[in-house]
């Protein structure tokens, strides 16, 4: 077992109230960060090997130094908390358990770029969540934590306004262009890239774009330095992750973990096993969008991005989802593919249109009336998808429907048939001589 760093989550009561934030080392990071130049803050994120929590993984030091210097126009920084993937469930537990720790990680990130405005975009069916981030926010506020009263507080002339922006309730609204869009008040459309955020985002402006478990790491690498918080988990993706545990587990929740973390001590140890005490069929790692792994591959996974790829999918929110023997695997996937084919927002036709093809034809094979055919189509659709949408909505739509047809092929192909029944929508088309053309034979 482990002798467990809880950074993000520290198991202390009440710590979403900030006299017991502050009782227990809250804002003190950000007092040693004004001890630092904005560069220095940025190089200490950039050696403690920090990876963004929102599913791409990219280096967040190296994210930051994107930021032009200089302070001749505004430039904006943006959180994302718009968790709407099937099995991600982290970010609401730092809204509700340790919004202090976001907001302090904001002032850091803020000053380490010269933001002079900071958003907090929070899914918006997230209601409970809205509203205790928003008395996190108020008592900042009114202690002079957050806005010009910081310069009084803390000293300096550094100071940074935060705004909680209720989230137009669109899984698209997730994707950091069409974020920027919904913040701005228009539709949430993807942009095309380049230009990219930091050169031109929210109202022409540079802007950075990080997640809410980015963000709230931050403090803990400025008051550890980097290279102690590199020190822990895997190497290649070092601290500790949000892992939402979800599926046939006797114990769902969210762990906090270092990242060289088994996936059998998560689901075993952690989670306490499979419900009915079954074998696991499947595991999907990362959220609904990441490739499974079968149940007879999960020995010696190691839970971090680096080490997923070896078996062909990826962290990605660290949603893991559990399924156990009797699962009907094709039934899950349909349920997938239908959950992107709701929130495509339709501006690119691969996805817009394919992901429809995609749920039809899982219907014919759930229902017992595809072919061998349908499978290749499947298939087919699925690969025409990846990389050919302006943002990453088609892939992650994609992504599960090749994992699946590639690790349970038997599953699907045991559910079709050698010919398809014709069903007429009227006495006339059924009547006709060419009916059997539309057959597949």
């Amino acid at each position: 077992m482990y002798t467990i760093p809880h950074l993000v989550l520290p198991r202390i009561p009440g710590l979403e109230r900030i006299d017991t934030y502050c009782a227990h080392g809250g804002y003190q990071a950000y007092r040693k960060a004004l001890t630092m130049t904005p560069e220095q803050v940025i190089e200490e994120v950039k050696k403690s090997g920090l990876r963004g929590r929102g599913g791409a993984c990219f280096p967040t030091g190296l994210k930051w130094s994107f930021m032009p210097k200089g302070n001749d126009k505004p430039k904006y920084l943006a959180v994302n908390g718009d968790e709407s993937e099937p099995g991600s469930f982290k970010d609401r537990q730092i809204f509700e358990y340790n919004p202090h720790q976001l907001i302090e990680g904001i002032l850091i990130a803020g000053y380490a770029m010269g933001i002079s405005k900071a958003f907090i975009y929070i899914r918006g069916e997230y209601h409970k969540w809205i509203r205790s981030m928003e008395c996190a926010l108020q008592e900042a506020y009114d202690r002079g934590f957050v806005g010009k009263k910081m310069i009084e507080t803390f000293g300096g002339d550094y100071w940074i306004d935060i705004v909680v922006h209720k989230g137009a309730g669109a899984y698209i609204c997730g994707e950091e262009t069409a974020l920027m869009n919904s913040l701005e008040g228009d539709r949430g459309y993807p942009r095309y890239k380049p230009p990219f955020p930091a050169q031109k985002g929210l109202w022409g402006m540079p802007t950075t774009i990080n997640n809410v478990e980015t963000i709230a790491t931050v403090p803990v690498i400025i008051t550890l330095g980097g290279d102690q918080y590199a020190s822990i988990g895997a190497q290649g993706h070092p601290g500790t992750l949000l892992y939402g545990l979800s599926g046939h587990i006797n114990n769902p929740g969210v762990y906090e973990l270092p990242t060289d973390v088994l996936l059998t001590d998560l689901i075993y140890t952690y989670g306490g096993g499979v419900t009915g005490n079954k074998k696991v069929k499947a595991v999907i790692p990362g959220g609904s969008s990441m490739p499974p792994l079968r149940g007879d591959e999960i020995e010696n996974v190691v839970m971090n991005n680096e080490d997923l790829k070896k078996y062909g999918t990826f962290i990605g929110t660290a949603g893991v989802i559990v399924m156990n023997e009797d699962t009907d695997i094709p039934r899950v996937l349909l349920r997938i593919v239908h959950f992107y084919h709701h929130e495509s927002c339709g501006q690119c036709t691969p996805c817009r249109e394919g992901c429809g093809w995609m749920e039809k034809i899982l219907k014919r094979i759930v229902d017992g009336d595809a072919t061998g055919e349908d499978l290749d189509l499947l298939l087919s659709v699925a690969n025409q998808i990846e990389g050919n949408t302006i943002c990453a909505l088609g892939d992650a739509a994609a992504w599960p429907v090749q994992g699946f047809l590639k690790k349970f092929w038997d599953d699907f192909a045991a559910r079709v048939k050698p010919r398809r029944t014709f069903v007429p929508l009227n006495v006339v088309h059924g009547r006709r001589a060419s009916k059997d053309i539309l057959l597949p034979t």
